[in-house]
């Protein structure tokens, strides 16, 4: 059957080759042009999803400073989760990331340490919340220098770097306090250069 067909193709004139040929090329470049084009939709589609959830969900950064070291390195990159507070509040030790309150527009990565309406104050290098000893200092290094008191307003937070000696905070700036609306996310995971759950 195979040489039957062979055949009646050599026996075709010139003008049916040619437009056989030209239907099979076609036919080829219609498929080229279908993969491209579903190609670049599995991409268009990849690249919405990223833009959703880098403004909604999860933030990619990098730590410029040392501030949070040893907890978190400087240069090191790391995921924020965006949705941590949707249905809860910040708690005392979250690693946040949040817009500065001096400028309204900086991102800075902190340690929360005192919650709305609670007082702190840092005296010989031990922080106080409401006049007791704040148990679970989330650092080993010790900072002798003196703040506060500051009575904390409602839905503001007190941030602190656990690089004590080294870290740009609230014991320093003039607006002292992170608005709740201003807090970004919840620092997760460093996933790079030093990969890491971060607590």
């Amino acid at each position: 059957m195979k040489l039957h067909n062979n055949k009646v193709k050599e026996n075709r004139n010139p003008e049916e080759n040619k437009i056989e040929t030209e239907k099979t090329s076609k036919s080829r470049m219609n498929k080229v042009i279908k993969e491209v084009f579903s190609n670049i939709t599995v991409i268009l589609v990849a690249v919405v999803i990223g833009l959703f959830l880098n403004r909604y969900m999860i933030a990619n950064a990098q730590v410029p400073t040392g501030s949070m070291e040893t907890t978190v390195m400087a240069g090191d990159r790391i995921i924020v989760n965006r949705l941590s507070y949707v249905f809860g509040e910040p708690k005392r030790g979250d690693i946040v990331t949040f817009i500065y309150p001096d400028d309204g527009e900086t991102l800075y990565l902190k340690r929360i340490m005192g919650l709305p309406g609670e007082t702190i104050e840092g005296k010989e290098g031990v922080i106080y919340i409401d006049g007791n000893p704040l148990v679970e200092d989330f650092t080993q290094e010790v900072s002798y220098d003196n703040f506060g008191p500051y009575k904390i307003p409602e839905k503001s937070y007190f941030m602190m770097g656990d690089n004590r000696n080294d870290s740009w905070d609230s014991r320093y700036w003039k607006h002292k306090f992170v608005k709740r609306e201003d807090i970004i996310g919840k620092a997760e995971f460093s996933y790079f250069p030093h990969p890491r759950l971060l607590k």
